[in-house]
């Protein structure tokens, strides 16, 4: 369990960093209630998730965070209120403290800086898509990335509900401007598709795979989704904007009932990492991978290639075989009669997979 050793305080900003002999990751106790109070905890960021996981779950004393963070105990007991308002567990022992049993907070300002991108945070969201829709408007640079503890009005493809736990979840949007002929459009939701792989797999060795074109997969459930909408010119036959949309089921303390079948969880038990770490190392993969690189990812790590799928098209059922992803992110699926069919996102979903040809 780390030791807190000394509080540097930092020009006019009420700057305070937190120093450990064993560092406490950025979703340690402290450090969030730092950064409730309006303080910044610096922590280090070649972390051991063991010695994180530790740190996170030490008791710690009122008057201690008080001396750590130079603020009254009034103000440590007013923000641990606020820690839990915005979905932290936190037990209270009396005449011992405080303790973190679950959840993270998310500081914006610190992604922005890590990021080196704007970050926008809305504690009341409709949805992030509408949330950077909105940006647009007001011309925000770009990119952008927009962010939200939760969503009131969260929506997938074709603008089915999308459920969005109060607490638990990861829900952001990514907004670019990449104004170029549609021709030339890059397949967005595949590429940000294999970054989350690439970044789950990298922080976590979960086995994640991907079911075309959008969902994340893990263990048999979705555990996270792509959603990316353009906004493009007619007349330049050009794509103005890009909003890409991503959903994850990070730590969710349940589902309705007609989901928990089909929805899944990263973490079913205390994660390993923060959001806020997922988060970074994300958008980090999708800006410094080549798409060659994020392809390959989302080829070697599809859920349908090789298998039996079916799928609708104009009210008709097919089925046959996945046999390739196309470098535009199209589904090329072999029929039983040896046609070929090939898929575009927009316009049809698979309804079913399976590993083996169904019985006669």
């Amino acid at each position: 369990m780390g030791k807190l050793l000394s509080i540097e305080k930092a020009g006019k900003a009420r700057f305070f960093c937190v120093r450990a002999v064993h560092p406490c990751p950025q979703g340690g106790l402290s450090a969030q209630l730092g950064d409730q109070l309006n303080l910044h905890a610096c922590a280090q960021r070649d972390l051991c998730h063991a010695e994180g996981a530790a740190c996170m779950r030490a008791l710690l004393g009122a008057e201690d965070l008080a001396q750590q963070l130079q603020v009254s105990r009034t103000s440590i007991w007013k923000g641990i209120q606020t820690l839990e308002k915005k979905g932290l567990v936190i037990e209270s022992a009396r005449h011992h403290g405080y303790k973190l049993l679950e959840g993270d907070l998310l500081v914006p300002s610190q992604l922005s800086q890590d990021l080196n991108i704007p970050v926008f945070y809305h504690d009341q969201s409709q949805s992030t898509q509408m949330d950077a829709k909105l940006g647009i408007d007001h011309n925000h640079p770009t990119p952008a990335l927009y962010l939200a503890p939760h969503q009131e009005a969260a929506k997938g493809r074709y603008g089915r509900p999308f459920y969005a736990a109060k607490t638990g979840g990861i829900y952001m949007s990514l907004h670019l401007a990449p104004d170029v002929p549609l021709t030339e459009f890059k397949p967005y939701t595949i590429l940000v598709a294999a970054a989350i792989v690439k970044t789950i797999q990298e922080l976590t060795q979960l086995p994640v795979q991907i079911k075309w074109v959008n969902d994340i997969y893990l263990q048999g459930k979705k555990v996270a989704g792509v959603l990316t909408e353009a906004i493009s010119s007619m007349e330049a036959q050009t794509v103005t904007d890009v909003i890409i949309g991503v959903g994850i089921n990070f730590h969710l303390p349940s589902f309705p009932k007609d989901l928990a079948k089909k929805a899944g969880n990263l973490f079913q038990e205390p994660p390993t990492i923060t959001r806020q770490e997922l988060i970074r190392a994300i958008w980090n993969n999708f800006f410094q991978s080549s798409e060659e690189e994020l392809m390959a990812i989302y080829k070697e790590n599809s859920l349908v290639l090789g298998k039996q799928v079916s799928f609708v098209r104009q009210e008709t059922t097919y089925q046959g075989l996945a046999t390739q992803v196309t470098d535009a992110g199209h589904l090329v699926v072999r029929l039983e009669d040896g046609q070929e069919k090939i898929l575009s996102s927009g316009e049809i979903s698979l309804s079913s997979w399976s590993d083996f040809p169904p019985h006669e």
